[in-house]
């Protein structure tokens, strides 16, 4: 048996808490790339070493395989009115932002919800939400949300401080499969998508705890659903909110009292037009 390689061997620490890192196990990526995947032996930062294949990886930003796509989107969408409403008590005067928003799905359900969001991708065109575009002008956002965007980032903290910034939010909602003790063998995770090749980074509880903390954010989660935000979060109110029957209600209930934008945003953009 050889000596496990080290960080310090390859030159590279971990990114989210600068501690060693060794590798876990080997696993071929895109059907064709022998690829390395190591771990932080002090936080559980999970990641693939060198993605030399990511350009190859995003020829199409969005992934043939991601089936899932339309009712994950669904599913967010219903828990993440919830979360907003009961435990952010927005009553429909915030604005938010969905980075990485993809083709904007997310972001339309949201505002169908009565919700004022708004979208942003460097990947990817927006194809179901024109003229809701966020740049500075429009204001600072109450909150961001990244929906299957970590695992798929080389610089977790770089990014969450770099989304914040731009949006001017304290507060981030984002989701990411989550696994505990060591690494699960490569065939026995469907999460590593190694048909892709998209996803790269994966993470513990511990790991995002340690990422809040160096980041002055307190971090909570419940039911898939994780938040990293200045002030703490009410963990109990966040896991009853994103139940399964919470999360039914919450839709039709949420509509009711915010009011859809779906109409008004159809005239918005008959007017642009005209």
């Amino acid at each position: 048996m050889t000596a496990p390689i080290h960080a310090s061997d390859l030159g590279m620490a971990c990114p989210v808490c600068t501690g060693s890192m060794e590798i876990s196990f080997t696993a071929q990526v895109l059907g064709k790339y022998r690829a390395q995947y190591e771990v932080c032996d002090r936080c559980g930062f999970l990641r693939a070493h060198e993605p030399h294949w990511l350009e190859e990886s995003y020829s199409s930003a969005i992934a043939a395989a991601d089936t899932g796509l339309v009712m994950r989107n669904f599913s967010i969408a219903c828990k993440l009115a919830g979360v907003l409403y009961w435990v952010l008590g927005e009553r429909g005067e915030g604005r938010y932002l969905d980075a990485a928003g993809g083709y904007g799905m997310l972001t339309r359900l949201m505002r169908d919800l009565g919700f004022d969001f708004y979208w942003s991708d460097r990947y990817c065109n927006n194809l179901l939400v024109p003229g809701f575009e966020y740049s500075q002008t429009i204001g600072s956002c109450r909150a961001v949300t990244a929906i299957e965007v970590f695992e798929h980032l080389t610089d977790p903290a770089a990014f969450i401080e770099e989304t914040l910034a731009y949006s001017g939010a304290q507060i981030l909602v984002f989701t990411t499969e989550l696994y505990e003790g060591s690494p699960p063998k490569p065939g026995d995770w469907w999460y590593y998508a190694f048909a892709t090749g998209q996803h790269i980074g994966f993470f513990q509880r511990r790991t995002l705890e340690t990422l809040g903390a160096r980041l002055g954010l307190q971090f909570s989660s419940a039911n898939g659903i994780h938040i990293l935000s200045k002030v703490a979060v009410n963990e109990r109110l966040l896991s009853a909110v994103t139940g399964r029957w919470a999360s039914r209600i919450a839709p039709w209930w949420i509509r009711r009292r915010l009011g859809s934008k779906t109409m008004s945003d159809h005239q918005l953009m008959l007017q642009k037009i005209g």
